[in-house]
């Protein structure tokens, strides 16, 4: 019977004779899942290999030296011009590495970094992949505030648009493998506007939220203070609009909404100082430097801790000195205004430019996006005009969280609903993503088709855009595969130990030029910066190898 049945439900004709077959489908949701885990998937790959290649940067072994002493000592006289959280981020993936550091070393915190890295028995590569991955983690999860970010404005589309920008973006692949603090500061940031963005629907739940990521912010970057102001404003503006409130009463919830902001970020910025000492043992450096007008007024009345104050100081007097700098070939100290929409024009894929600038003008063009404008496109725009008035030309990690945010504001582009911009959008998507995946595993140096890729960004930019140091181990491979057993010159810009990785060589500026024959090997930083004795020497030499793109060799007859 049962047999008879089914046969009986076979042979029964279909309600809709003329409809073909429906054909199983993978449900939207489990597609757009699948495009997220890939993004972020081949983001992860990227910034892992990259980072197990890559030797110390200028600045890593000095934050690594500082989270070991924060950790073992908790300590907070090393490093103070930067505030705690983003050591403690690097410290957390250290602990696993099992650091040695006697404690009774006393140098500064350069000589620090070097103790740890080169002179304590410790392995400096297993060191410095530990330190690299929790950066690394928050990198990919930033990622995932950038794909919600864009979610939130325009739908799937949009967040996908958002996430593959910032997924594919060189300057943020390169820096999130780093043991640095541009990137979570700038992730923080981006982080606590998204949280307000939220708070206008529900305000008890995200403002306390908001507040914790700004704190995080200030407590991982000093530079970006100056956005404080703004984030509080953008507080009031996500709970004016309340229903039912007459003026007062919004002028009442305003007040509370940005003191409760600000009283949760303070808290949090002492809480990270209270982690590395719950006493707060400090002395104020001798050394510090003076510091007068606004400057001065900030460090002492803001209600931070001690050592945070005393950090600003610090900054103020970097802020004070004259620096050398390098731009499409030109050689110079001090600061030019334009320096970083210059180098950001080089360092940013063309797609992403065309992209970013498209957002921006559909954000404000289309009415129901002008509201997340404040939002996005207000505290990108003070940070990157208070990056171009410091005195540091050195490189556009002083602008990285306009790939984070200008992702966001890129995905605005959804909104116009158009098929011919969905098609454009998603070549100029499908070229960033060609751009970035050529550049592998060479990011730092990265630049655009437009300016001859990564191979000649050393011609007009340097410093961190190029040359952070990073290329002495590939060095060190390179020499004993094609040149073993030759005479090596070296003029290294970096943090690591040249000898601790096999290379045996002497500094030709401390000769005279007619006693430097052989391998001329020179960090392509001080090639754009080189005068005296060196410009004699590269004057004399042939060019015949180049390291990662920010290395080259040279041989002397």
């Amino acid at each position: 019977m049962v047999t008879l049945h089914a046969v009986e439900q076979h042979e029964r004709p279909s309600a809709n004779p003329g409809r073909p077959p429906r054909r199983f489908r993978v449900p939207r949701q489990w597609l757009f899942l699948l495009a997220v885990v890939a993004l972020l998937a081949q983001m992860a790959v990227a910034m892992v290999t990259t980072a197990v290649r890559q030797t110390p940067t200028i600045d890593e072994p000095v934050y690594v030296g500082t989270a070991v002493v924060y950790v073992q000592q908790h300590d907070l006289r090393y490093n103070p011009e930067h505030p705690p959280l983003g050591k403690l981020i690097i410290g957390s993936g250290l602990v696993f590495a099992h650091p040695h550091l006697d404690a009774g070393f006393t140098g500064d915190q350069t000589a620090l970094g070097k103790r740890v890295l080169y002179e304590s028995g410790n392995d400096p590569w297993r060191l410095m992949l530990w330190a690299r991955l929790p950066v690394i983690v928050l990198t990919l999860l930033f990622g995932l505030v950038v794909l919600a970010f864009g979610r939130e404005l325009v739908g799937r589309k949009g967040g996908l648009v958002a996430l593959a920008l910032y997924a594919f973006s060189p300057d943020v692949i390169a820096h999130g493998s780093l043991a640095t603090l541009d990137v979570p500061a700038c992730g923080f940031l981006l982080t606590s506007v998204w949280l307000l963005w939220r708070a206008r629907r529900r305000p008890l739940l995200h403002l306390p939220l908001a507040g914790a990521a700004l704190g995080a912010t200030v407590a991982t970057k000093m530079s970006m203070l100056p956005v404080v102001p703004v984030l509080l404003l953008l507080a009031v503006v996500s709970v004016w609009r309340a229903p039912g409130l007459d003026t007062r009463a919004k002028v009442r919830r305003a007040v509370a909404a940005a003191s409760g902001v600000a009283l949760v970020a303070l808290a949090v910025v002492w809480a990270t100082y209270l982690a590395v000492d719950p006493h707060l043992r400090w002395t104020t450096p001798a050394d510090l430097p003076a510091v007068h007008g606004l400057r001065a007024l900030l460090s002492d009345l803001l209600p931070f801790p001690q050592p945070y104050r005393d950090g600003m100081r610090v900054q103020f007097g970097y802020e004070n000195h004259t620096w050398d700098s390098f731009l499409f070939g030109r050689h110079y100290r001090g600061t030019l205004w334009y320096y970083l929409p210059a180098a950001l024009l080089v360092k940013t894929p063309l797609g992403m430019l065309v992209l970013w600038s498209a957002g921006a003008v559909a954000m404000v063009a289309v009415p129901r996006l002008r509201p997340a404008a404040p939002y996005l496109l207000i505290p990108s725009a003070l940070l990157l005009a208070t990056a171009m008035s410091g005195s540091r030309d050195l490189g556009v990690r002083y602008a990285l969280f306009l790939p984070l945010f200008l992702a966001v504001v890129a995905s605005a582009v959804v909104a116009l609903r158009r098929r011919w911009a969905y098609v454009v959008t998603a070549a100029l998507v499908l070229f960033v993503a060609v751009s970035s995946l050529r550049a592998y595993p060479y990011y730092l140096p990265y630049s655009n088709e437009a300016f001859g890729g990564p191979s000649k960004t050393h011609l007009r930019l340097h410093d961190s855009n190029v040359d952070w140091g990073q290329d002495l181990g590939r060095l060190a491979d390179r020499l004993d595969e094609r040149y073993p057993q030759e005479r090596v010159w070296l003029v290294y810009k970096g943090a690591g130990e040249p000898s601790y990785y096999g290379i045996e060589a002497d500094d030709p500026r401390t000769v005279p030029p007619g006693q430097v024959h052989g391998l001329l090997v020179v960090s392509d930083s001080s090639i754009a910066k080189a005068e005296g004795p060196l410009a004699e020497l590269l004057d004399g030499s042939t060019p015949i190898d180049d390291v990662g793109h920010s290395i080259t060799i040279f041989r002397r007859p």
